[in-house]
């Protein structure tokens, strides 16, 4: 044991009180035992659990190569190349201009990941991880800007000590795009692409129906606003977002879109300005999260205010402890947001405590369809 850790060791408590700490120091010491894991590897009883967890942890040993692999394959537009069927090695060296020693490197790391199928002669097709990017080009494109959260990670340890100035933050420059000095471009298409990637999700999960004015918080350039006044022909809404944002959003506008007379953008700091009065339904579509505790909660202060009495708020966002998908809340997220320098992930119970805090006393969660991606908190204002 090392000088620090020996330090920590002295330093715990003697007595640990909670059965399943004892039971966890029991297991840890068995399983760092070398002579344990020679036994388990061996013992037909334990070798299949002994298995699995050699292959979990090289997973995560590996994971930085499996992310590399998806960026290279994003990179050469591999998807796109086999949208239309399979192709041949030689074909999409040409197509890549990769070599075929180094892409064949690729392609079979790929292969292994599920995103590509192989066949005889060299042919490579689509595999369902592949195909599924086809349908969802939010993921391709978060993948192109997430060399900035690499380069920051690339030193995790001074990551954690310091948060400023990171790459990623300079990426994103809210505060620029605030002042003027950068144009809102690259993280509004950003955001606009894997906006529509979880709008539909968000939309499953609730009703509209009764609801007349939305007014979408943060919503860039429009794109759960237009879906939700698609799917709900009643409903008008208006987009709240930085100035520079809004304007650009409305000037983007296609005049062919059947939503444009039912979709208005209004500029403003949602920090600094008065939300709009009038919305009988606010939305926070992966808004929240990015922001840290006070900050948050002074927006929730703020749409409780200006919504009228049985006025909703939707909060719809990754969330963190969700069943089945933890490494998505506090690993992705937690990195990602760390390293953008403002913001952490929430479980539904710290989002609802804090609405709470906030006066609303009517807060459920709405069914999401993929809560993996997306989970849904539906609040009511109900006392006036």
């Amino acid at each position: 044991m090392s000088a620090q850790g020996q330090l920590l060791s002295n330093e715990a408590p003697r007595h640990l009180t909670s059965w399943r700490m004892r039971w966890h120091q029991y297991r840890n010491k068995l399983i760092a035992n070398p002579r344990f894991q020679k036994w388990a590897a061996r013992n037909p009883i334990t070798r299949v659990i002994a298995n699995r967890r050699a292959t979990q942890l090289h997973h995560i040993t590996a994971g930085f190569v499996y992310s590399q692999t998806l960026a290279a394959f994003v990179e050469l537009d591999i998807p796109n190349l086999l949208a239309e069927g399979p192709v041949q090695t030689a074909r999409l060296a040409s197509a890549t201009g990769i070599a075929e020693p180094g892409l064949l490197t690729l392609l079979k790391a790929a292969h292994g990941l599920g995103l590509l199928e192989s066949y005889q002669d060299n042919v490579w097709g689509l595999g369902e991880l592949g195909a599924a990017m086809l349908a969802n080009p939010g993921i391709a494109a978060m993948v192109h800007h997430h060399r900035h959260l690499y380069a920051d990670l690339a030193d995790p340890t001074a990551l954690l000590r310091q948060r400023d100035n990171t790459a990623l933050a300079n990426y994103w420059a809210y505060g620029d795009v605030k002042t003027g000095d950068i144009s809102p471009a690259a993280y509004s298409e950003l955001m606009a692409t894997s906006q529509g990637m979880i709008a539909d999700y968000v939309l499953d999960a609730v009703n509209f129906g009764a609801r007349k004015q939305l007014v979408d918080i943060a919503g860039g350039t429009g794109a759960f606003a237009r879906r939700a006044v698609a799917r709900f022909p009643n409903l008008q809404a208006t987009v709240f977002d930085l100035p520079a944002v809004a304007e650009q959003a409305a000037a983007s506008t296609n005049g062919d879109d059947e939503t444009v007379h039912s979709v208005q953008y209004r500029g403003g700091d949602m920090f600094e300005d008065s939300l709009p009065q009038h919305a009988d339904l606010m939305s926070l579509v992966r808004v929240l999260h990015d922001h840290d505790d006070q900050p948050a909660q002074l927006l929730l202060n703020k749409t409780y205010e200006a919504l009228p009495a049985g006025g909703q708020l939707i909060v719809a966002e990754p969330m963190a402890n969700t069943r089945g998908s933890e490494s998505i809340g506090h690993t992705y997220f937690g990195f990602y947001l760390w390293a953008m320098g403002s913001g952490r992930p929430r479980s539904a119970e710290e989002i609802t405590s804090m609405m709470t805090n906030a006066g609303f006393n009517s807060i459920r969660e709405a069914k999401s369809p993929m809560p993996s991606l997306v989970r849904v908190l539906v609040a009511e204002k109900i006392n006036t």
